[in-house]
């Protein structure tokens, strides 16, 4: 099992360690993490039940205003997660 899981994730890094990479082609692998986060996180603010939910029912919705000026200001991950879960057990307890 072990190198099922470490052979995909080693050979790239041992490959792509040897190569010239363009620094244009380096500015593009910059927005990866930003679009995998945005892929899964999306469905999971803007979906309730399967259904598009943008309201003030959606607390997840609710939660993330705070959590994104959190993690626009403070540039802290930690400050980031922290804000998101006390605004859910707040939203939950409220609404």
């Amino acid at each position: 099992m072990m190198v099922v899981t470490y052979i995909p994730r080693m050979l790239p890094l041992a490959i792509l360690s040897r190569m010239n990479i363009s620094k244009s082609f380096m500015n593009w692998l910059s927005y990866v993490p930003v679009a995998v986060l945005s892929a899964l996180l999306a469905p999971e603010l803007l979906l309730k039940d399967g259904q598009l939910s943008i309201n003030l029912s959606n607390t997840y919705l609710l939660a993330a205003i705070p959590c994104f000026a959190a993690g626009f200001f403070s540039k802290s991950i930690f400050l980031t997660v922290v804000a998101g879960m006390a605004a859910i057990v707040l939203l939950n307890n409220v609404l």
